[in-house]
């Protein structure tokens, strides 16, 4: 996909000021139960057509409003991903500013998860 300047520039940004790991990395941290929550912030019909293997979902749209009830523990784990890894960065930038100190981006997304065979879910 083809992204607008304007987005890749603000993508830009939040990667500087957040934490991102491979989708190898994330996989070891889940296997190693080091992950208090994995989730999904692609919209809804993106998660039901299907989504990692143990992953909840919040919608990128919603992360804001709605984190604070699904994770009340701002110190916790989170691994966020999203297609490509350009919304969960985006994603992570905000929940950082909302004072949760653990979050990560997952690079390459469903994506590179998805072409690296790891475990899926309908």
């Amino acid at each position: 996909m083809k992204h607008n300047p304007g987005f890749l520039k603000l993508v830009d940004a939040a990667r500087a000021r957040v934490k991102e790991c491979t989708i190898a990395e994330a996989k070891a941290k889940l296997d190693r139960g080091e992950v208090a929550h994995f989730l999904d912030v692609r919209e809804e019909n993106e998660f039901a057509k299907d989504h990692a293997k143990g992953a909840r979902h919040l919608a990128k749209g919603i992360i804001e409003r709605d984190i604070e009830t699904l994770v009340p523990d701002k110190q916790v784990p989170i691994i966020l991903y999203c297609g490509g890894g350009y919304r969960s960065a985006l994603a992570a930038d905000a929940l950082q500013q909302m004072g949760y100190m653990n979050v990560i981006s997952m690079g390459g997304g469903i994506k590179a998860w998805r072409d690296a065979g790891y475990p899926m879910e309908r």
